[in-house]
Protein backbone atom coordinates (compact mmCIF):
# COMPACT_ATOMS: atom_id res chain seq x y z
CA UNK A 1 0.00 0.00 0.00
CA UNK A 2 1.26 3.40 -1.10
CA UNK A 3 0.93 5.59 2.32
CA UNK A 4 0.82 9.37 -0.42
CA UNK A 5 -2.50 7.75 -2.35
CA UNK A 6 -3.78 6.40 1.17
CA UNK A 7 -3.65 9.81 2.43
CA UNK A 8 -4.73 11.77 -0.97
CA UNK A 9 -7.37 9.25 -1.03
CA UNK A 10 -8.36 10.46 2.92
CA UNK A 11 -8.03 13.84 1.97
CA UNK A 12 -10.49 14.19 -1.16
CA UNK A 13 -12.76 12.48 1.13
CA UNK A 14 -12.99 14.95 4.01
CA UNK A 15 -13.21 17.43 1.03
CA UNK A 16 -16.17 15.97 -0.46
CA UNK A 17 -17.54 15.04 2.96
CA UNK A 18 -17.45 18.26 4.18
CA UNK A 19 -19.38 19.87 1.04
CA UNK A 20 -22.83 20.79 3.34
CA UNK A 21 -25.68 20.13 0.85
CA UNK A 22 -28.22 20.72 3.78
CA UNK A 23 -27.06 24.34 3.14
CA UNK A 24 -27.45 24.14 -0.53
CA UNK A 25 -30.83 22.80 -0.75
CA UNK A 26 -31.76 25.23 1.78
CA UNK A 27 -30.35 27.96 0.06
CA UNK A 28 -32.30 26.93 -3.31
CA UNK A 29 -35.25 25.80 -1.83
CA UNK A 30 -35.84 28.59 1.01
CA UNK A 31 -32.98 31.58 0.34
CA UNK A 32 -32.81 33.69 3.52
CA UNK A 33 -34.06 31.38 5.82
CA UNK A 34 -31.50 29.90 8.96
CA UNK A 35 -31.45 26.23 9.19
CA UNK A 36 -30.24 26.15 12.37
CA UNK A 37 -32.17 26.87 15.93
CA UNK A 38 -35.18 25.39 14.74
CA UNK A 39 -37.80 23.15 17.54
CA UNK A 40 -38.64 19.60 16.45
CA UNK A 41 -41.55 18.09 18.29
CA UNK A 42 -40.22 14.38 19.43
CA UNK A 43 -42.78 13.59 21.43
CA UNK A 44 -41.33 15.09 24.77
CA UNK A 45 -43.25 17.66 27.13
CA UNK A 46 -41.25 20.70 25.42
CA UNK A 47 -39.82 20.57 21.43
CA UNK A 48 -36.35 20.36 21.29
CA UNK A 49 -33.95 22.50 19.27
CA UNK A 50 -32.10 21.42 15.55
CA UNK A 51 -28.42 22.61 15.80
CA UNK A 52 -26.87 20.31 13.55
CA UNK A 53 -26.00 20.92 9.68
CA UNK A 54 -27.93 18.17 8.10
CA UNK A 55 -31.09 15.94 6.23
CA UNK A 56 -32.47 15.96 9.46
CA UNK A 57 -32.32 19.72 9.80
CA UNK A 58 -33.94 20.36 6.31
CA UNK A 59 -36.68 17.68 7.24
CA UNK A 60 -37.83 19.71 9.95
CA UNK A 61 -37.61 22.86 8.35
CA UNK A 62 -38.86 22.04 4.77
CA UNK A 63 -40.73 18.95 5.20
CA UNK A 64 -39.59 15.18 4.11
CA UNK A 65 -39.00 15.77 0.02
CA UNK A 66 -36.22 17.97 0.89
CA UNK A 67 -34.40 15.87 3.54
CA UNK A 68 -34.34 12.61 1.57
CA UNK A 69 -33.10 14.68 -1.29
CA UNK A 70 -30.28 15.84 1.46
CA UNK A 71 -29.53 12.49 2.73
CA UNK A 72 -29.57 11.13 -1.03
CA UNK A 73 -26.91 13.92 -1.73
CA UNK A 74 -25.05 13.52 1.44
CA UNK A 75 -25.24 9.50 0.53
CA UNK A 76 -23.70 10.26 -2.93
CA UNK A 77 -20.51 12.56 -1.62
CA UNK A 78 -19.49 9.40 0.09
CA UNK A 79 -20.56 6.75 -2.28
CA UNK A 80 -19.07 8.12 -5.47
CA UNK A 81 -15.55 8.30 -4.65
CA UNK A 82 -15.20 5.40 -2.58
CA UNK A 83 -17.08 3.57 -5.72
CA UNK A 84 -14.47 5.29 -7.78
CA UNK A 85 -11.53 4.64 -6.08
CA UNK A 86 -12.62 1.04 -5.60
CA UNK A 87 -12.72 0.31 -9.36
CA UNK A 88 -8.94 2.01 -9.58
CA UNK A 89 -7.68 0.26 -6.89
CA UNK A 90 -9.11 -3.08 -7.04
CA UNK A 91 -7.79 -4.87 -4.26
CA UNK A 92 -6.87 -2.18 -2.01
CA UNK A 93 -8.16 -0.32 1.10
CA UNK A 94 -8.01 3.12 -0.22
CA UNK A 95 -11.63 3.74 -0.99
CA UNK A 96 -12.25 2.71 2.58
CA UNK A 97 -10.25 5.82 4.08
CA UNK A 98 -11.98 8.13 1.64
CA UNK A 99 -15.02 6.60 2.85
CA UNK A 100 -14.46 7.04 6.57
CA UNK A 101 -13.12 10.25 6.00
CA UNK A 102 -16.38 11.96 3.96
CA UNK A 103 -18.04 10.86 7.45
CA UNK A 104 -15.60 12.74 9.17
CA UNK A 105 -16.26 15.98 6.98
CA UNK A 106 -19.63 15.87 7.27
CA UNK A 107 -19.92 15.83 11.15
CA UNK A 108 -17.17 18.61 11.13
CA UNK A 109 -16.71 20.23 7.83
CA UNK A 110 -14.16 22.69 6.66
CA UNK A 111 -16.76 24.85 4.40
CA UNK A 112 -19.03 25.44 7.19
CA UNK A 113 -17.01 26.14 10.64
CA UNK A 114 -16.68 22.72 11.66
CA UNK A 115 -20.45 22.46 12.54
CA UNK A 116 -22.24 19.55 10.78
CA UNK A 117 -24.43 16.31 10.98
CA UNK A 118 -24.03 13.38 12.71
CA UNK A 119 -22.83 11.07 9.22
CA UNK A 120 -25.39 8.57 8.79
CA UNK A 121 -26.20 9.63 5.49
CA UNK A 122 -22.44 9.22 4.46
CA UNK A 123 -21.59 6.43 6.19
CA UNK A 124 -24.59 4.40 4.29
CA UNK A 125 -23.14 5.75 1.26
CA UNK A 126 -19.73 4.04 2.82
CA UNK A 127 -21.21 0.99 3.30
CA UNK A 128 -23.24 0.25 0.04
CA UNK A 129 -19.87 0.44 -1.63
CA UNK A 130 -18.20 -1.57 1.03
CA UNK A 131 -21.25 -4.65 0.79
CA UNK A 132 -25.25 -3.06 -0.54
CA UNK A 133 -26.54 -6.23 0.42
CA UNK A 134 -24.91 -6.22 4.15
CA UNK A 135 -26.22 -2.62 4.27
CA UNK A 136 -29.73 -3.70 3.09
CA UNK A 137 -29.85 -6.69 5.52
CA UNK A 138 -28.35 -5.05 8.29
CA UNK A 139 -30.18 -2.22 8.13
CA UNK A 140 -34.19 -3.54 7.66
CA UNK A 141 -33.07 -6.30 9.97
CA UNK A 142 -32.07 -3.71 12.70
CA UNK A 143 -35.63 -1.97 12.08
CA UNK A 144 -37.35 -4.97 12.67
CA UNK A 145 -35.51 -5.90 15.73
CA UNK A 146 -36.17 -2.00 16.99
CA UNK A 147 -39.40 -1.76 16.16
CA UNK A 148 -40.85 -4.74 16.90
CA UNK A 149 -38.89 -6.29 19.55
CA UNK A 150 -37.29 -3.63 21.13
CA UNK A 151 -39.90 -1.37 20.60
CA UNK A 152 -37.57 1.67 20.10
CA UNK A 153 -37.29 3.18 16.62
CA UNK A 154 -33.91 5.02 17.54
CA UNK A 155 -32.29 1.77 18.85
CA UNK A 156 -33.30 -0.32 15.73
CA UNK A 157 -32.59 2.69 13.48
CA UNK A 158 -28.70 3.58 15.12
CA UNK A 159 -28.38 -0.46 15.67
CA UNK A 160 -27.88 -1.20 11.80
CA UNK A 161 -24.37 0.18 11.42
CA UNK A 162 -22.76 -1.64 14.25
CA UNK A 163 -24.73 -4.77 12.94
CA UNK A 164 -22.21 -4.05 10.01
CA UNK A 165 -18.81 -4.92 11.90
CA UNK A 166 -19.15 -8.51 12.36
CA UNK A 167 -21.53 -8.38 8.81
CA UNK A 168 -18.07 -7.50 6.90
CA UNK A 169 -15.95 -9.29 9.16
CA UNK A 170 -18.05 -12.56 8.23
CA UNK A 171 -18.15 -11.51 4.20
CA UNK A 172 -14.10 -10.36 4.39
CA UNK A 173 -12.20 -11.50 6.91
CA UNK A 174 -9.81 -7.87 6.16
CA UNK A 175 -9.01 -6.16 8.98
CA UNK A 176 -9.40 -3.24 7.09
CA UNK A 177 -12.77 -3.87 6.33
CA UNK A 178 -13.36 -4.42 10.25
CA UNK A 179 -10.94 -1.60 11.13
CA UNK A 180 -13.14 0.52 8.80
CA UNK A 181 -16.52 -0.33 10.12
CA UNK A 182 -15.49 0.30 13.92
CA UNK A 183 -14.34 3.63 13.20
CA UNK A 184 -17.38 5.35 11.71
CA UNK A 185 -19.45 4.05 13.97
CA UNK A 186 -17.11 5.38 16.45
CA UNK A 187 -17.24 8.97 14.67
CA UNK A 188 -20.86 8.62 14.89
CA UNK A 189 -21.29 8.11 18.46
CA UNK A 190 -18.62 10.94 18.99
CA UNK A 191 -20.48 13.53 16.77
CA UNK A 192 -24.12 12.70 18.97
CA UNK A 193 -22.22 12.77 22.56
CA UNK A 194 -24.20 16.39 22.42
CA UNK A 195 -27.19 14.59 21.61
CA UNK A 196 -27.08 11.91 24.66
CA UNK A 197 -26.31 14.59 27.22
CA UNK A 198 -29.55 16.50 25.96
CA UNK A 199 -31.01 12.97 26.25
CA UNK A 200 -29.78 12.25 29.83
CA UNK A 201 -30.70 15.82 31.04
CA UNK A 202 -34.21 15.20 30.27
CA UNK A 203 -34.27 11.76 31.61
CA UNK A 204 -32.74 13.49 34.75
CA UNK A 205 -35.97 15.71 34.56
CA UNK A 206 -38.68 13.06 33.49
CA UNK A 207 -39.24 14.25 30.79
CA UNK A 208 -40.24 11.06 28.41
CA UNK A 209 -39.86 10.70 24.76
CA UNK A 210 -41.82 9.27 22.04
CA UNK A 211 -38.79 7.01 20.24
CA UNK A 212 -40.97 7.39 17.30
CA UNK A 213 -41.65 10.57 17.25
CA UNK A 214 -37.91 11.17 17.52
CA UNK A 215 -36.70 9.07 15.00
CA UNK A 216 -39.27 10.33 12.44
CA UNK A 217 -36.99 13.60 12.61
CA UNK A 218 -34.73 11.66 10.59
CA UNK A 219 -35.42 11.30 6.69
CA UNK A 220 -33.41 7.81 6.66
CA UNK A 221 -35.29 6.70 9.15
CA UNK A 222 -38.90 7.64 8.43
CA UNK A 223 -38.30 6.11 5.01
CA UNK A 224 -37.48 2.46 6.52
CA UNK A 225 -40.39 3.17 9.00
CA UNK A 226 -42.69 3.66 5.53
CA UNK A 227 -41.55 0.71 4.29
CA UNK A 228 -42.37 -1.37 6.78
CA UNK A 229 -45.69 -0.41 7.72
CA UNK A 230 -46.55 -0.99 3.61
CA UNK A 231 -45.41 -4.91 4.49
CA UNK A 232 -47.76 -4.57 7.74
CA UNK A 233 -45.22 -4.81 10.06
CA UNK A 234 -45.10 -1.81 12.36
CA UNK A 235 -48.59 -1.23 11.83
CA UNK A 236 -49.75 -1.52 15.61
CA UNK A 237 -46.87 1.01 16.73
CA UNK A 238 -49.68 3.68 14.88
Amino acid sequence: MNIWIALLCALVGYLLGSIPFALVVMKVAAPGEELTGMEVDIGAEEPVRVEMVGGTAISVKLGAKYGMITALLDILKAAVPALVLKMLYPGMPYYLFAATTAVVGHNWPLYNRFKGGRGQSPMIGGFLVADWLGTLVTSFGAMILGLVILRNGVVGFLLGPWLMIPWLWFRTRDPWHLAYAVVVNLVIVVAMIPEFRSRRERARQGIAIDPIAQGDAVPMFRMMRKMGERFGLFRDLQ
